[in-house]
């Protein structure tokens, strides 16, 4: 399949234009970014947690401590909503209600479940890392058990998705064009600044080979 099934909770009930579900689209939003924001209710009131996320295949993942109640909370099975969001550039209109934003946006709903394979969830944490920085998790110390022990995976099924994607210019009212008005975008970007190295780094100790290699955006 090259595009994830429509259901009533992704299907977009207005500007259908921005909405798509094809796959290169949705793995697009998501590969774009690295924080995502989780959404569940607990005893009838909602909680979002911004946590980091990293995409497998048709599965999205995200870690944390073990003894993390949110965690514990979604991998017994909790209807979660997982989004990423980017903002691309801020739209100035020549009215105030037409101004608007270019974004991408992805909306995942689903069940996590939690990793109990141990080489599993060392080959997504060294998935992770190497997503992070290229071949970063090569150039450290092995992981320990007890690490292990003190670290959840979750993982969730890509099924349950669409994104949402706003680009170009402002539309205005046809008469409003006339107007001596500016009028046009102001593109915002992420960007990766120049790594701060540690005090404490033994001495001769060289940067990471692929540090500077992944691209937010």
């Amino acid at each position: 399949m090259t595009a994830y099934t429509q259901t009533p909770r992704t299907r977009l009930r207005r500007r259908h234009d921005r909405g798509a579900h094809d796959r290169e689209t949705v793995h697009g939003v998501l590969d774009a970014g690295l924080m995502c924001h989780v959404g569940y209710v607990v005893d009838g009131f909602p909680h979002v947690t911004p946590t980091l996320y990293w995409r497998d295949g048709d599965r999205v993942y995200w870690h944390g401590s073990s003894a993390s109640r949110m965690l514990r909370l979604q991998s017994d099975g909790l209807e979660v909503c997982l989004t990423v969001s980017h903002l691309d550039g801020l739209v100035l209109a020549r009215s105030g209600f037409h101004h608007s934003a270019n974004f991408r946006s992805a909306m995942l709903f689903g069940r996590a479940r939690k990793l109990d394979d141990r080489r599993e969830i060392e080959r997504q944490l060294e998935i992770f890392m190497d997503r992070l920085v290229p071949g970063r998790w090569a150039e450290l110390r092995p992981v320990t058990g007890q690490e292990l022990k003190a670290t959840t995976v979750l993982e969730m099924e890509i099924d349950e998705v669409s994104t949402k994607i706003r680009a170009g210019g402002p539309v205005d009212d046809e008469e409003d064009y006339a107007l001596p008005v500016w009028a046009g975008v102001v593109p915002i970007t992420s960007r990766i600044g120049t790594a701060e190295p540690d005090e404490r780094l033994a001495p001769g100790t060289v940067p990471p080979v692929g540090l500077g290699q992944f691209r937010l955006g």
